[in-house]
């Protein structure tokens, strides 16, 4: 009988991944590429979609490489929200990316909002106005770029372009496309309302369909070229963070998704859409869930994990070159040099705007409580607290209205470190299980192009496929030190709004 393995690509913010899964569910190989945001001093930050779309290449090739030859019966496409290219007649990009830190439509929302109706826009899209959101990035880009927007025959989020690379008519999962807010999330299309505002025309737009169906199958020479089977059959994902909350084997109500990546994040699973003035107050979105009629919502902050490659390129010269020096990996080196214990300093975690739930564009991040005895441990670890106390804002305002969370499954680089974990525990004082495998945005991606392949159930799939390696508890003494500190942190944010550096 032949062999049948299973890919699922991840193409974040800082990075793309690869893995390859087989029919259990076991990790075969990862493969992953790392590229830079462009940022620019009117708040702009962007990636190259070309560099992007190479590097999604090499992965998938370097996958393929390592597995039974034309074994990769299928594959899958996770992304990033948001971000979109512009694709000209020819097929060729005439823009680069605008990334979900992408500042520059700040002023464009208020008007555009005004004129078609903040509840209205809510009601449609299931979300509340912020620059990250296509809708407004594709309005800057009409009022700032207009000879790009006069060219442009397409507009693709990454996983619909990695598609049209691929040779294919693109399409968008449902999870995707409701990051746009150019999507109307109950019935289950592009908004007409929305796109007529905007002067787009849906068919600029790739198809939305569900998360797990069939976009197509490659030809002979794309399947050659990537070392993947005959005819390979490509599949939607989504949006990384539901795809990888279905990794992390959250089918049910109660739990959530922890990611930790460029962007920190909890993504619980719903089982019927709400709309309600408490999320829409603090921007809470509902959009769809990877599994077909059940929703989800993402709170998050868009300083994560970059916190700590921030503090690696500015101040992780040690680490660095111990890092040279040993092959061991320098995120893991400076994590180990982190404070073992809660630090009296206090760290507001707003290095890039903020995420839910106060979409604050302009309060920037600070360091309080620095003395000459501070250490340089205690400051890695202050930043870990700041991130982690921004999670638990946002864990408190979703069991207030309604969605209690009894535990969170633990994915992205951040679940690897036990100190990081259990400090995460500590703050949330929930208890968090971590994963066999830990890149669960692409098994959630590979499940899904599994499911397509053999017909089996999801769900079915997930309980099979997902692994629980350990369960970390909180410590309640940390526990009950850390819900000092909340009230404390909660103050800061007022404290550097109103000085408005």
């Amino acid at each position: 009988m032949k062999i049948k393995n299973y890919l699922g690509i991840d193409i974040g913010t800082s990075g793309c991944k690869a893995a390859v899964f087989d029919a259990a569910g076991s990790q075969i190989t990862l493969a992953a590429q790392e590229y830079d945001v462009i940022f620019s001093d009117d708040g702009g930050a962007e990636l190259n979609s070309d560099e992007v779309i190479e590097k999604c290449f090499r992965v998938i090739r370097e996958c393929a490489a390592q597995v039974e030859k034309r074994s990769i019966a299928a594959l899958a496409i996770a992304s990033q929200g948001e971000a979109f290219t512009a694709i000209g007649e020819n097929g060729q990009s005439l823009c680069n990316a605008m990334v979900s830190s992408d500042m520059r439509s700040e002023t464009h929302v208020q008007q555009w909002t005004e004129r078609f109706g903040s509840e209205k826009l809510y009601k449609i899209t299931g979300h509340t106005a912020h620059p990250m959101f296509t809708l407004f990035k594709l309005f800057w880009l009409k009022t700032e770029r207009p000879e790009i927007w006069k060219k442009t025959k397409k507009f693709l989020c990454f996983e619909d372009l990695l598609q049209f690379r691929l040779g294919l008519s693109p399409a968008i999962a449902w999870p995707l496309a409701g990051r746009t807010m150019l999507f109307d999330v109950n019935r289950h299309c592009w908004s007409p309302e929305i796109l007529t505002s905007l002067g787009l025309d849906s068919e600029q737009l790739a198809v939305p369909v569900p998360s797990g169906s069939v976009v197509g199958r490659l030809d002979t020479e794309t399947a050659q070229r990537l070392g993947l089977a005959e005819q390979a059959m490509v599949v939607t994902a989504g949006h990384d963070q539901p795809v990888g909350a279905l990794g992390a084997g959250a089918t049910q109500a109660k739990t959530a998704m922890y990611a930790t990546g460029t962007v920190e994040c909890i993504t619980p699973v719903i089982k019927k859409a709400v709309y309600s003035e408490a999320l829409r107050r603090n921007n809470l979105c509902t959009y769809d869930y990877v599994l077909k009629d059940y929703y989800t919502t993402v709170a998050f902050s868009l300083t994560g994990g970059n916190i700590l490659k921030w503090f690696r390129d500015e101040f992780g010269q040690p680490e660095l070159r111990e890092a040279q020096q040993t092959g061991i990996n320098a995120y893991e080196l400076l994590l180990n040099a982190a404070a073992s214990s809660p630090t009296d300093l206090l760290v507001l975690p707003y290095f890039t705007p903020s995420g839910t739930p106060y979409f604050d564009t302009k309060t920037r991040g600070a360091i309080a409580g620095l003395r000459l005895s501070s250490k340089r441990s205690e400051v890695i670890r202050a930043l870990l607290e700041g991130v982690a106390l921004e999670m638990r804002l946002n864990i408190d305002i979703l069991e207030k209205s309604g969605y209690k969370i009894k535990e969170l499954r633990a994915i992205g680089g951040g679940a690897k470190s036990p100190k990081w974990t259990q400090l995460k525990a500590d703050v949330t004082g929930k208890k968090i299980i971590t994963l066999k495998v830990t890149e669960a945005v692409c098994m959630g991606a590979a499940m899904l192009a599994c499911a397509a392949d053999t017909g089996k159930p999801i769900a079915e799939l997930a309980e099979k496929w997902v692994c629980p390696e350990s369960t970390v508890y909180p410590d309640p003494d940390n526990t009950v030190w850390y819900g000092k500190v909340f009230k404390k942190y909660k103050q800061l944010y007022q404290a550097m709004k109103s000085l408005n550096i």
